[in-house]
């Protein structure tokens, strides 16, 4: 569900704001997009969103491929099978949800997530020295 950043109608007393507030009503700028999770998945799956002046950016729902680069400078795309460690939230290990900084199990060994799957609408990352 979509969420609404815009000015509030109230003071901090409860008292009501005068104009512009009164009449104005909710803008498009000020309502954000849906929170939705990158996941581990068969299909690769993308959204594409407009943004202000015609913009996009595209969001991953879904990819089982990350391009992982080594210590030599060498990147590959190799498979995901689970999500090993994730520290925003212990909950997303389970439900094997993608965000920066999360640790993943490949067939090259574990890597770190170093884009932002929800903003770059690609997942890439380094591999762990362990």
């Amino acid at each position: 569900m979509a969420q609404w950043h815009g000015i509030s109608r109230r003071k901090p007393s409860g008292a009501r704001l005068k104009r512009p507030n009164r009449y104005r009503g909710k803008r498009r700028t000020e309502i954000s997009s849906e929170k939705l999770f990158a996941f581990i998945a068969e299909e690769p799956q993308n959204k594409v969103y407009r943004k202000r002046s015609g913009n996009v950016t595209v969001r991953v729902l879904g990819e089982k491929m990350i391009n992982v680069s080594d210590s030599s400078g060498k990147t590959q795309r190799v498979e995901m099978t689970n999500v090993v460690e994730n520290s925003a939230d212990p909950n997303y290990v389970r439900r094997n949800i993608l965000t920066k900084g999360a640790i993943v199990e490949t067939s090259m060994g574990r890597v770190r997530i170093t884009s932002r799957p929800g903003m770059d609408g690609v997942i890439s990352g380094v591999l762990v020295d362990e």
